[in-house]
């Protein structure tokens, strides 16, 4: 940090006489009110200018004092400060210092977790090795000691074998003794004659019943597969008729279910024939009694010009009967229109009217009794 000097005062010696003249003055004025009293002083005694003039030095003397003292406190903070960071200098290299063994202490703690984390590693393959090799090692003690044990209990049975073939020599030992002296008792000459013409005749047949013994094992044992292989087939086909029989069941209730389903649709289908026959019968029997009505009205309306009845149609027979009926109304026109015209043929004119009247009455009544026996009739047939 660098410091402004100050300008050096002139006269040095005059400074201190002055200093030693004002050093009893007390200063209760300004700079500023005493340089405006010297720029007014043309008209201001002379003592007045000295007390002035003095009064100015020793201002300018005590601020030169007290900027020499903050000059040298200044020093004194400067020399602090610069101690200061001469100290923080020293801090922050001895935490870089610090930081780089930090780093390398961190750098040496990861070698030596990642050396100890391959070591554990290492470890635990060994220890499933181990494992694995001593689970081998269990199955193998287990095998052998199966072995063992089917290897003691061979041992007993052929100890056990070893006892009876023993029991067997003792028993047969004294028939080889008998033989043996027999032996000795035939002659030398006979022995060797006819030794091999009696011992091979039954070593060869021993040799045919031991091969044909064999052969009956291995029939045995081929039979044993076969009557094994069958067992397995048997249940199989077991196991197949009970899924058979499971699957029939299944589709028997299904084909109930829809056999009951469709007796219920018959059973409503054939409501709804009856009710329709019961309707159509009820329609057949409106369609006889319209066709009795118009044939009873062809017959009462008859023309010659439309033929035979039996060779007409019903559209026909409407159309002649409509025919008919027309010329009647026309007949009675005529009729009103004679009546209108004169007095004396009304009283003739609606006799015969009424004579007409009572015809064609007697005439309807007869048709519809005619119409009714017949309908009658045609019901009773039909049911």
């Amino acid at each position: 940090m660098t410091t402004r000097c100050l300008p050096a005062l002139p006269d040095g010696g005059r400074k201190a006489n002055v200093e030693t003249r004002i050093r009893g003055v007390f200063v209760t004025q300004s700079e500023e009110n005493s340089y405006r009293k010297e720029g007014h002083g043309s008209h201001t005694p002379a003592g007045t200018q000295t007390w002035s003039r003095f009064r100015g030095t020793g201002v300018h003397t005590l601020q030169k004092s007290l900027v020499l003292k903050k000059q040298a406190e200044l020093d004194e903070v400067d020399k602090r400060l610069a101690l200061r960071r001469q100290e923080f200098e020293e801090n922050v290299e001895a935490l870089a210092h610090r930081r780089s063994e930090l780093e390398e202490k961190q750098q040496q703690t990861k070698e030596k977790v990642m050396k100890f984390e391959k070591f554990v590693a290492e470890n635990e393959a060994k220890r499933r090795r181990m494992l694995k090799t001593c689970e081998a090692t269990r199955e193998q003690n287990a095998l052998k000691r199966t072995e063992i044990e089917d290897l003691t209990k061979q041992l007993k049975q052929l100890r056990a074998r070893k006892q009876v073939l023993k029991e067997r020599m003792t028993k047969y030992k004294m028939y080889e003794d008998y033989l043996m002296k027999t032996l000795e008792n035939f002659p030398g000459s006979y022995l060797d004659n006819g030794s091999e013409s009696l011992v091979m005749p039954i070593i060869r047949r021993h040799e045919a019943l031991s091969i044909t013994y064999q052969e009956l094992l291995q029939r045995l044992g081929r039979m044993e597969e076969q009557v094994e292989q069958g067992h397995r087939q048997l249940r199989s086909m077991k196991q197949e008729h009970s899924i058979r029989k499971l699957m029939a069941s299944k589709e028997v209730s299904e084909l109930q279910s829809e056999l009951e389903t469709l007796t219920e649709k018959n059973k409503q289908a054939e409501v709804n024939f009856l009710m329709e026959q019961s309707l159509s019968r009820e329609k057949v029997k409106e369609d006889g009694r319209l066709l009795m009505a118009v044939n009873n009205l062809a017959e009462q309306c008859y023309l010659p010009a439309y033929g035979p009845l039996e060779s007409m149609n019903v559209l026909t027979v409407m159309d002649m009967v409509k025919e008919f009926i027309l010329d009647k109304a026309d007949t009675e026109r005529r009729v009103r229109r004679l009546m209108e015209s004169g007095s004396a043929t009304t009283s003739t004119t609606a006799a015969t009217d009424k004579k007409g009247r009572g015809s064609l009455k007697s005439i309807g009544s007869k048709t519809q009794i005619k119409s009714s026996s017949k309908v009658s009739r045609k019901s009773e047939t039909l049911s």
